[in-house]
C-alpha cells in the first residue's frame, strides 16, 4: 500500500477523525479481519450479519493497527464514515489515482475468472511488479482490498469483477477503471438473479463499457454473447478462442494423462507450442486470454509462453489435483460450481481416470443461484455426467438431488449413484469404496464447503 496519513484517508472517504492524530501514517495492510492486523495497518470495521467488525477494533489496535475505518466512535483512533463499505471503495479509488502508471486488467465471466486471473498475473509478472486479487476477491469488499495492495512499484493490477445484478460491475469499475477488460464467457451461473443468459451478458458487458478509447477489450470469440460485446465498447477489440477468426487462437488441443492441456498458440506475433501445468482442457482457452493480455501490454511471445508453461495453480480449491500416498487421486474443484464449470470438471475427471485404469468418482453438491431452472440444470448436469462415462456419482445435500435423477435417466449408464446429507458421510463412503487407481472429483458451490471431502480423503483436517 502507498502510505497515507489519517487526514488524507478522511478526505478520500468523506469521514471525520475521532481520537486520531491527523499525521498518523497507515502503511498497510488494510484488513477486515482483526487477526490480520500488523504494525502500521488499518482495520476496516464492516458490519456483518453474524459479527460486527466494530467489536474487533480493540483487538486490531492491540495487534498494531494505527487506524480504523468505522461507522461510529469506538474508543480507538478512527475515521468515522456513514457507510464503511462505500468508504472502502472511495479509499481504494483514491489510492489508485495516485499511481496512474499502473495498468489495470479486469476479468469477468460466468466461470473461469479466478483461474484466468491467476494465469494473467503469472504472465504479467515477467513484465513488472504485479498485484493480483487473492482467490476470488471480486466484489464490493474484495476488489477494493485488492486495489489497496498497490504501491509505487506496481506496474500491473489484475482484478476480477463479479456481478450479482445489473450495475455491480459498473460500480466496481468506478473504483478501479480497467485499461484491459477480459470477458471469458456467459453461462448460467447466477441465472436466478439475472433471469436469462442475455441478462447475464448485459451485466458482464459493463466491464468493456467502462474501458477508455485507448483501452483493449479481450473477448472470447467462441461465445456469441461475448463476441457481441464488441459493439458496446469504445476500446480496441482483440479476440481469443478456437474460432478460426480469433486474433489469438488455440489449435490442436490435446490433454495428457494428468488432464494437462497442450496446444498450438497462434498470434499476430507468431506461433508457439504450449504445455500447461494446470489441469483441465478448458485451461487452454484461459491461457489464450492471458496470452492476449500479455501481448497487448507489449510483451514478447516467447516470454508469454514461458510464463504460461511455468504457471501453477495459485488459488485454492480450483482443479487442485492431490495425490494420496496409496495413489488415490483427489481433484479439489470445490470453490464454486455452475453448469459450465461442472461439465468442464467432469471432462477432466474422465480424462484423468481412463489412463489410470481406475474408477471415476464425482462427489457433487448443489449449484446455487440458478433460480427456477435449478432442478432442470441439475438434471442436465447429471445427464452430462453419465454421458461422459463417470462411474460413480455421490450426491451431497438435498439441493443437489436432481443430479441423480438426470444420471439415472441416461439409457445404458451402468454407474452407481448414492446420496448423503453431509460431507463427512460422503467422505467416509468414498474412502471405503475407492481403490488406489481411482480418481475422485469434489465440486459444489462455495457455500457448501465441500472441499472438506477432499481434505478428509487426503488425510488432512477439514478447513
Amino acid at each position: 500500500m502507498i502510505p497515507m496519513r489519517a487526514d488524507e484517508i478522511a478526505a478520500l472517504t468523506g469521514g471525520r477523525l475521532d481520537q486520531a492524530d491527523r499525521a498518523v501514517v497507515v502503511r498497510g495492510p488494510v484488513v477486515i479481519d482483526s487477526r490480520g492486523a500488523a504494525a502500521g495497518s488499518m482495520f476496516v470495521a464492516l458490519p456483518g450479519e453474524h459479527h460486527d467488525g466494530h467489536s474487533f477494533v480493540g483487538d486490531a489496535a492491540r495487534r498494531g493497527a494505527v487506524l480504523a475505518l468505522t461507522q461510529r466512535p469506538v474508543g480507538e483512533p478512527a475515521v468515522v464514515v456513514d457507510d464503511v463499505e462505500k468508504a472502502l471503495g472511495f479509499l481504494a479509488g483514491g489510492l489508485l489515482r495516485r499511481v496512474p502508471s499502473v495498468t489495470v486488467c479486469g476479468v469477468t465471466g460466468s466461470s473461469g475468472k479466478t483461474s484466468t486471473k491467476d494465469l494473467i498475473a503469472a504472465v504479467l509478472r515477467l513484465d513488472g511488479a504485479t498485484v493480483a486479487a487473492r482467490g476470488s476477491f471480486n466484489n464490493e469488499i474484495g476488489l477494493p482490498l485488492s486495489v489497496l495492495q498497490v504501491d509505487a512499484a506496481t506496474a500491473h493490477l489484475v482484478l476480477e469483477y463479479s456481478a450479482r445484478g445489473r450495475g455491480h460491475i459498473s460500480y466496481l469499475a468506478g473504483i478501479a477503471p480497467p485499461d484491459v477488460g477480459v470477458v471469458l464467457n456467459v453461462g448460467q451461473a447466477h441465472l436466478g438473479e439475472f433471469g436469462s443468459r442475455e441478462g447475464i451478458a448485459a451485466a458482464k458487458g459493463e466491464l468493456v463499457e467502462a474501458l477508455p478509447p485507448a483501452g483493449v477489450a479481450v473477448l472470447n470469440l467462441d461465445d456469441p454473447l461475448v463476441a457481441g460485446m464488441a459493439e458496446r465498447t469504445p476500446a480496441r477489440v482483440v479476440t481469443f478462442g478456437e474460432a478460426p477468426a480469433a486474433d489469438v487462437r488455440i489449435e490442436d488441443v490435446v490433454v495428457d494423462d494428468d488432464a494437462r492441456p497442450r496446444f498450438r498458440l497462434i498470434t499476430p506475433a507468431g506461433s508457439a507450442d504450449v504445455t500447461l501445468a494446470v489441469h483441465g482442457r478448458h485451461q487452454a482457452s484461459n491461457a489464450a486470454a492471458a496470452a492476449a493480455v500479455g501481448l497487448e501490454v507489449g510483451m514478447r511471445l516467447a516470454d508469454v509462453v514461458d510464463a504460461l508453461m511455468s504457471a501453477s495453480p495459485e488459488s485454492p480449491h480450483r482443479m487442485a489435483v492431490r495425490r494420496r500416498g496409496d495413489g488415490l487421486l483427489v481433484v479439489d474443484d470445490a470453490y464454486n460450481a455452475n453448469p459450465e464449470s461442472v461439465r468442464a470438471a467432469l471432462d477432466a475427471l474422465v480424462r484423468l481416470a481412463v489412463p489410470r485404469g481406475g474408477h471415476s468418482w464425482a462427489v457433487l453438491g448443489e449449484m446455487r443461484e440458478l433460480g427456477e431452472e435449478s432442478d432442470t440444470l441439475h438434471e442436465a448436469a447429471g445427464r452430462a455426467l453419465a454421458t461422459v462415462g463417470v462411474d460413480h456419482l455421490v450426491v451431497v445435500g438435498e439441493g443437489a438431488a436432481s443430479l441423480a435423477t438426470g444420471a439415472r435417466s441416461v439409457v445404458g449408464w451402468a454407474g452407481s449413484c448414492t446420496s448423503f446429507a453431509t460431507a463427512e458421510e460422503a467422505a467416509a463412503a468414498v474412502e471405503a469404496a475407492t481403490g488406489p487407481n481411482d480418481v475422485v472429483l469434489v465440486k459444489a458451490s462455495n457455500a457448501l464447503r465441500l472441499w472438506r471431502v477432499a481434505d478428509l480423503l487426503v488425510g488432512e483436517d477439514a478447513a
